[in-house]
């Protein structure tokens, strides 16, 4: 079979079978891997649930990873990251999504806009160490903020089919009530299952935003838990000052949708990039080499655009780059580097 495949790919050079299939059938490929639309869901105000029925590729996820998911806009494929709100346990072969939408997202904005049923989207597999361990701890709490509900949710699905017997404890922070997706379903788990509580809070109306107080109040034993948090920077440098100021940071499992980077002095910015496979160059502006690509013209691919998802990975030919997570030079030649999570220091070059 595999050299069937290949002597079919040879005769279809220059462009994949699959690209030949998609004109017949756009849910029969070979080695893609896509999904068609089958539900969609508008009902929480700034968000969109989407129902998925991916191809046979799919093997399943682990609870609070995330997955690659690539729409066509304007002739031009974008992918972005999400983490699917599934049990690891859902065998419908179905993927549930609730996106943010983002007032500059392009693809959140679209998907709002033109998501329908039988749309076709591309996807690529379920990655990320952000998800429980293959042994379950005695007692779990989950935090979250916003749009970070999806992977935490994802891991209560998961421990509500495995009927866990643990305690669990699921904060979530919200703007308003209306604005928590699947409130219903998160009060009918806590009514049938007296291990589980789940703790709602509205900063902005009842001004409980998070500190030590409230973690003992919602979980008095969180010191012997294992806690997963996701969610906007403030909530989860709030959560992380608690948890190292007791030494805890061991026990802390962090996944964010914002990319925290280091300042960039502006002194500090000079020489030229270079995007040697375009025969384009750009003055250096302490940006990423992403952002720096595409004001120069280019279309380099992404996905998450916060160092996560490796889609924008380009090979650095020369010069030195700074890692805007960490602050460290790396000035190797030849190598491998994230553009969203890189800046170049003086001349560099980047194979684009």
């Amino acid at each position: 079979m595999v050299a069937l495949l290949g002597l079919v790919q040879t005769l279809t050079t220059p462009h994949p079978v699959d690209r030949y299939l998609e004109l017949v059938r756009p849910m029969l490929t070979v080695r893609d891997m896509r999904a068609r639309i089958v539900g969609v869901d508008r009902s929480v105000p700034g968000t969109i649930s989407l129902s998925l029925r991916p191809t046979r590729q799919w093997d399943g996820l682990r609870a609070g990873q995330f997955l690659q998911l690539g729409v066509v806009i304007d002739g031009v494929r974008h992918l972005r990251c999400y983490s699917p709100v599934n049990s690891q346990h859902d065998r419908r072969r179905r993927l549930d999504l609730t996106l943010r939408v983002h007032p500059h997202g392009l693809v959140s904005r679209y998907l709002h806009e033109h998501a329908r049923p039988g749309m076709i989207v591309d996807l690529e597999p379920a990655s990320g160490v952000f998800h429980l361990p293959d042994r379950r701890p005695e007692r779990v709490l989950l935090i979250s903020g916003g749009s970070g509900i999806t992977p935490v949710l994802s891991m209560l699905r998961t421990l509500v089919d495995e009927g866990y017997s643990g305690e669990v404890v699921f904060l979530h922070y919200a703007r308003s009530p209306e604005l928590v997706p699947h409130h219903a379903e998160l009060a009918e788990i806590a009514a049938a299952h007296p291990n589980i509580a789940v703790e709602l809070r509205y900063p902005e109306q009842d001004g409980r935003g998070f500190d030590h107080d409230e973690l003992v109040r919602v979980a008095p034993w969180f010191a012997d838990a294992q806690t997963y948090l996701c969610g906007p920077p403030p909530l989860m440098e709030s959560v992380r000052e608690v948890y190292t100021g007791a030494d805890l940071s061991e026990r802390l499992h962090t996944e964010e949708f914002v990319a925290s980077t280091v300042a960039v002095d502006s002194a500090e910015v000079d020489g030229t990039t270079t995007f040697s496979a375009s025969g384009v160059t750009a003055e250096n502006t302490g940006t990423s080499l992403l952002e720096q690509a595409e004001g120069a013209g280019l279309r380099p691919e992404f996905g998450c655009r916060m160092g996560i998802c490796f889609s924008c990975t380009s090979v650095r030919r020369s010069g030195c780059t700074r890692n805007l997570r960490t602050g460290e030079l790396e000035a190797d030649p030849d190598q491998p580097i994230q553009l969203c999570v890189q800046a170049a220091v003086g001349d560099v070059d980047i194979e684009i």
